[in-house]
């Protein structure tokens, strides 16, 4: 199987828009480990001090948006919330620092939605990434579909969700 271009790569292409949607509620990335642990012990870097946590990702979504690239993200998530959520939730900022713009879904609202069953990348609406996790939140793999239903699939959800989901600083964790 071919290799996947890097997500900063596939990001450089967009032209307007890049949007992602989360819908687990533990993902057991190695790159956060270290970030889990800190915010644990109550000692993860604020958002005031980006020397301390910005990295490839940060730049690749600031370099988007400064290209006019909306780039989106929405989270389903349960309530009340596991742990891991809760960590994001505070990690956000660094996010919207980027120039990303969250939106967060509490799971009981989302009835009646008809989402994927994996989380995914949908760029400039017409490439998928899809992420292939296992059931403990480890991550497998990824997988790119260029199918324009698989893309237009996906931008229906998305937008269901994003209608419907709450911006990132009003939204309180339960």
């Amino acid at each position: 199987m071919p290799a996947l271009p890097p997500f900063a790569e596939l990001l450089a292409q967009c032209t307007t828009s890049a949007v992602h949607l989360e819908s687990r509620d533990v993902y057991a990335v190695d790159e956060e480990d270290r970030d889990l642990k800190a915010w644990r012990a109550g000692t993860l870097p604020g958002v005031d001090d980006p020397t301390a946590w910005w990295g490839p990702f940060h730049d690749a979504v600031q370099g988007a948006v400064e290209r006019g690239v909306a780039v989106h993200r929405a989270r389903v998530v349960s309530t009340p919330t596991t742990e891991y959520i809760r960590f994001e939730h505070a990690c956000t900022p660094r996010n919207l620092a980027a120039g990303e713009e969250v939106r967060w879904l509490p799971r009981d609202q989302a009835l009646g939605l008809l989402l994927p069953a994996h989380d995914f990348w949908l760029f400039d609406g017409q490439l998928v990434r899809w992420h292939h996790f296992a059931g403990d939140g480890t991550h497998l793999r990824d997988e790119l579909d260029d199918r324009a239903v698989s893309a237009d699939r996906a931008g229906a959800a998305f937008a269901a969700v994003w209608d419907q989901a709450v911006p990132h600083l009003e939204y309180v964790i339960s």
